[in-house]
């Protein structure tokens, strides 16, 4: 970590900022949300920044702000939280970037930094994510974030939808990729 987060060359992870509520509203396009069960009322990201700058104290919950460099652009968000999966606590990692910032590997890096916050954690053993199966963009993100596919699941988001997804999952305790 640097003192502005985690970084690599191109992109830094950010503790989630005070004054971002522009960045989730841009995020917030019916092109954006398509797996995600469509745009969010104004109310409803109001409470997602708050619930966002509220993960900044804990160890199983975080949210980072992706931002390019050397600028500090925000161009996305990248995270993980706990949740109860299949009879066993592990972290879910999720994570949006701006349509004009896609196809660029910054997600990839993105998730690959945030991985790295969750295993200093040390709190869980398994990571996973779960696009939807007809998201191919976040399913190449978790293959080539390291994820390895378990299968297909029946997965509910938001609250009372359903949906074929794809079940990835990291090991947080082997060795990070280079």
């Amino acid at each position: 970590m640097t003192e502005t987060g985690l970084t690599n060359p191109d992109i830094a992870l950010e503790e989630w900022p005070p004054d971002a509520l522009d960045l989730l509203r841009r995020l917030n396009t019916p092109e954006m949300t398509e797996y995600l069960g469509g745009p969010e009322t104004e109310a409803k990201l109001v409470e997602r920044q708050q619930r966002y700058r509220s993960t900044n104290s804990s160890s199983t919950d975080q949210m980072f702000m992706i931002v390019t460099l050397p600028g500090r652009t925000p161009v996305g968000s990248a995270g993980f939280w706990e949740r109860s999966w299949q009879g066993e606590l592990i972290l879910e990692m999720g994570w949006c970037l701006r349509t004009e910032f896609q196809g660029r590997g910054i997600a990839v890096a993105a998730v690959r930094l945030a991985l790295d916050a969750a295993r200093s954690s040390r709190v869980h053993r398994y990571a996973h994510a779960f696009p939807e199966v007809g998201h191919a963009a976040s399913n190449a993100v978790c293959r080539r974030a390291g994820f390895e596919l378990r299968g297909e699941s029946m997965f509910e988001y938001p609250p009372g939808n359903f949906s074929p997804s794809n079940d990835w999952q990291l090991d947080l305790r082997a060795p990070s990729p280079s």
